[in-house]
């Protein structure tokens, strides 16, 4: 069976000592502090001394006679006070020869303190007492013991099948039963987990709510540090954790050892896990699926400005991940970035409302193509967008930008960014080439060719077309006399049965062409 947090008995409070079997056979009466009985019960501790405050750590629920303490009330006042200095969970007094009646100095005393007073009217054998509390805290405290060793084998499972880092995250959130976040040091959200309206809950403001916590574990925020021969680099919070403290920080130790361990074994590091989150962010963002306005909090934890800001949706081809965040952070540019597939890589800029976001887009393209492979780079983008719900249709257009000059970059001249007034017919072809018209088209029109399989006739008619007809620069690409290309060209006139210097011909076969070359990626 699986153990998790619902699976342990609750915690002992005063109150929930109060309402055991054996205690209310002494019939109980709260006499003072009735306001702090969900204090938890440590141990339990049958002591008559004055100064009695020396023998304990805190938390104990202290039985007594007070055998000691009757007749001198400065005595019964000090022992309050004793217990109070302290932090003991409550104080019970069995009524009988010593005190028939609740003392009123005691009484009086354990208020002023905020201390629980509790009196037994029975008579009640405090070895009852002491052996079914007792005993309730050994079962939970072994049933937390086992919780934390069940959870360390099943993420050290998970690693040893090369889990990512999201699964283990899942898990954790799954024992804890709350809210499960990881950062770096700066407070930067590198994963998730749990229900997802309450953890949308805790990220819509964390940058507050974690420095608030940074310093207590009082409300259920239990934090464990994440790092490695003497080096920190992030940590992980169970957020608005229900349990006690003791068994929170059992599981946060548990997730902290397999969270670092994830790291090493897997050769990652921590910018690696920024660099999930922001995929999974940019990927949820293009897909459409989730509503931009859900994402917001997830992107505000990354660490994106989002409030007053101009976003920037670009795609850039042929350009490594951990290259551009390096020119975002050398030219200063708050962003993110997320590689998506097929070699394109999302980037999203946030800029103050203030500044040309056009020419710092240009800028950053200008620099990422001087330093990279300028013939193949190609950083395609949209409009800029005000408004953070616009974005996902940024992104989207900048994806089809990229996709629409992919096979072309190397032949045609791009501006340092290209937008969707630069991709012209080819633009629209990229969007209607899952149209089975338009496949059709395509099929027919180059039949004559693609019947033959021949892959160097249809690059001579790409180059071809591609040039505006130029044959001079056609036979030039491809290293061939003008000759040569005449004849290639002859034989593709001959299959296709067209003539290429009629422009209404060479435009349709230029569009099939396109077609079928979109079809292809």
């Amino acid at each position: 069976m699986t153990i998790t947090l619902d699976s342990l008995e609750p915690a002992l409070s005063v109150r929930r000592v109060l309402t055991l079997e054996r205690v209310l056979a002494g019939e109980p009466e709260v006499v003072a502090g009735a306001g702090h009985l969900d204090r938890l019960v440590r141990w339990v501790h049958v002591a008559e001394a004055a100064d009695v405050g020396v023998m304990l750590s805190g938390g104990e629920m202290v039985l007594t006679t007070g055998v000691l303490l009757a007749g001198d009330e400065d005595k019964q006042a000090e022992y309050v006070r004793s217990l109070h200095r302290a932090e003991a969970a409550a104080v019970v007094l069995g009524l009988g020869r010593a005190f028939p009646t609740a003392p009123e100095v005691m009484r009086r005393a354990a208020e002023r303190c905020g201390l629980p007073m509790v009196v037994l009217h029975r008579p009640f054998p405090f070895a009852d007492l002491t052996e079914e509390v007792q005993s309730r805290l050994v079962r939970r405290k072994f049933a937390a013991v086992s919780l934390s060793e069940a959870v360390r084998t099943e993420l050290t499972a998970l690693i040893t099948a090369g889990a990512p880092l999201q699964r283990l995250l899942d898990e954790i959130a799954r024992h804890s039963a709350c809210p499960v976040v990881v950062t770096n040091l700066a407070h930067r959200v590198l994963g998730t987990a749990g229900e997802r309206p309450a953890v949308d809950d805790v990220l819509r403001d964390w940058e507050r709510i974690a420095r608030q916590a940074g310093g207590t574990e009082g409300d259920g925020w239990i934090r464990a540090e994440l790092g490695g021969r003497g080096e920190r680099w992030g940590r992980i919070v169970l957020c608005g954790y229900r349990g006690d403290t003791a068994t929170g920080r059992l599981l946060a130790d548990r997730a902290a050892e397999a969270l670092v361990l994830h790291r090493m074994l897997g050769g990652g590091t921590a910018c690696s896990w920024e660099e999930q989150s922001a995929q999974s962010l940019l990927t949820d963002l293009v897909s459409g699926v989730v509503p931009a306005r859900q994402l917001l909090p997830r992107a505000r934890a990354a660490g994106l400005p989002v409030n007053r800001r101009t976003f920037v949706p670009l795609v850039v081809r042929d350009g490594e991940p951990a290259r551009l965040e390096r020119l975002l952070r050398l030219l200063g540019l708050p962003g993110l970035v997320a590689e998506l597939a097929d070699g394109a890589t999302a980037v999203l800029l946030s800029l103050p409302r203030d500044q040309d976001a056009g020419a710092l887009a240009e800028h950053f393209a200008t620099r990422l193509r001087t330093e990279s492979r300028p013939d193949h780079t190609v950083v395609a983008a949209a409009e800029p967008r005000a408004a953070w719900d616009d974005v996902p249709t940024g992104l989207r257009e900048a994806r089809h930008v990229s996709d629409a000059v992919a096979d072309s970059s190397a032949v045609l001249d791009l501006p340092p960014v290209v937008r969707l007034k630069d991709v012209h017919l080819r633009g629209l072809i990229r969007l209607l080439r899952d149209d089975p018209h338009v496949q059709s088209f395509a099929e027919r029109e180059l039949d004559g060719l693609l019947r033959e399989s021949d892959e160097d006739l249809l690059s001579v008619l790409r180059t071809y077309l591609a040039t505006g007809r130029n044959k001079s620069r056609t036979a030039q690409l491809h290293h061939v006399s003008r000759p040569a290309l005449y004849r290639r060209l002859e034989a593709i006139q001959a299959r296709l049965g067209v003539e290429l210097d009629d422009f209404e011909q060479a435009a349709s076969v230029h569009i099939a062409l396109l077609a079928h070359d979109a079809q292809q990626q």
